[in-house]
């Protein structure tokens, strides 16, 4: 490509964690690249991370983002706020737009992350910030030891949510907000000692570091953390307009090399079917960007040859 120092050869699609990671190997391998930051990442909603590596006194997620940023910014990456639009395979790579420009590549890494489902309760944003509501047992579950706990659900999702929050808690209860039927896995609830409770909010109210109280037809009960298992949904529309295979749950299927059924499609973190966690999308990143820069090489005929 002309003026190859200045011209992205990569385009990171997302600047949550898997993206900044992607973003400074590609950079440490002397790669032009250029990160489309299409808002706020999921991972800035993290009030205190307690399992991320190498911080056992925690770390925000917004203290985590920064520092990732620095270090993919001193390294050459471009970080630009903006959506990678009209994705497109070309000649050679990809095409997209981004704030009004054509920009165009030779490989994708699309890491665009997903959409939680948050309940529809008054103060559920702030109230997911301070860690009265969670969205994932797994990063803090161990902080709800002895504590008492309420998931709400719609579906089985909502059962096996409450299943694994009982290795940390002897108090977890189920509100199932969907359809009775929704639930085909209820009688599994007495022997996993979770109280059921079906029907609709009354209220929440969220009162100093509680969940204070919640209003089920009209009993109000209290607890110290509320979780969510209302589902997610990956942002996956750019990958479905190049036909990129998709798993059940709608996320990307990818090779060992987070390679997507696309040639020259990569993706990693949460967008990717699998465990959603930090260490899993700095993982899959470094994957991915290593298997670009190989893919690079490999045209440019920069690899030992067979």
């Amino acid at each position: 490509m002309a003026d190859a120092v200045m011209e992205p050869e990569v385009l990171v699609i997302g600047a949550g964690p898997a993206g900044l990671t992607a973003a400074t190997y590609l950079a440490r391998f002397r790669r032009p690249v250029l990160v489309a930051d299409g808002g706020e990442p999921r991972a800035n909603w993290i009030p205190v991370s307690h399992n991320t590596p190498g911080f056992p006194e925690g770390l925000t997620g917004r203290d985590m983002l920064g520092r990732m940023r620095a270090q993919a910014e001193e390294y050459g990456a471009v970080i630009e706020a903006g959506r990678a639009e009209n994705l497109r395979p070309v000649e050679d790579g990809f095409e997209a737009e981004l704030n009004g420009r054509t920009v165009r590549v030779r490989a994708v890494l699309l890491a665009s992350g997903l959409q939680d489902h948050h309940p529809d309760l008054p103060g559920v944003d702030p109230a997911i910030r301070r860690s009265l509501v969670r969205i994932c047992p797994i990063c803090d579950g161990f902080e709800a030891t002895g504590k008492r706990v309420a998931v709400i659900g719609n579906s089985d999702l909502g059962i096996r949510e409450a299943a694994f929050l009982r290795t940390y808690s002897d108090e977890v209860t189920l509100f199932h907000i969907g359809p009775p039927e929704a639930l085909t896995c209820r009688s599994e609830l007495d022997r996993l000692g979770v109280t059921l409770l079906e029907g609709s909010f009354g209220g929440v109210t969220l009162e100093g570091d509680r969940v204070r109280a919640i209003s089920w037809g009209g009993t109000e009960r209290a607890f110290d953390f509320l979780y969510s298992a209302l589902g997610t949904t990956p942002n996956c529309k750019l990958a479905r307009s190049l036909g990129a295979r998709l798993a059940e749950d709608g996320r990307l299927e990818v090779d060992l090399h987070q390679l997507t059924s696309v040639p020259g499609l990569y993706a990693a973190g949460d967008v990717v079917r699998g465990l959603n966690q930090i260490a899993v999308a700095t993982a899959e990143a470094a994957v991915a960007a290593t298997a670009i820069h190989n893919l690079l090489r490999q045209r440019d005929g920069m690899t030992v040859r067979d």
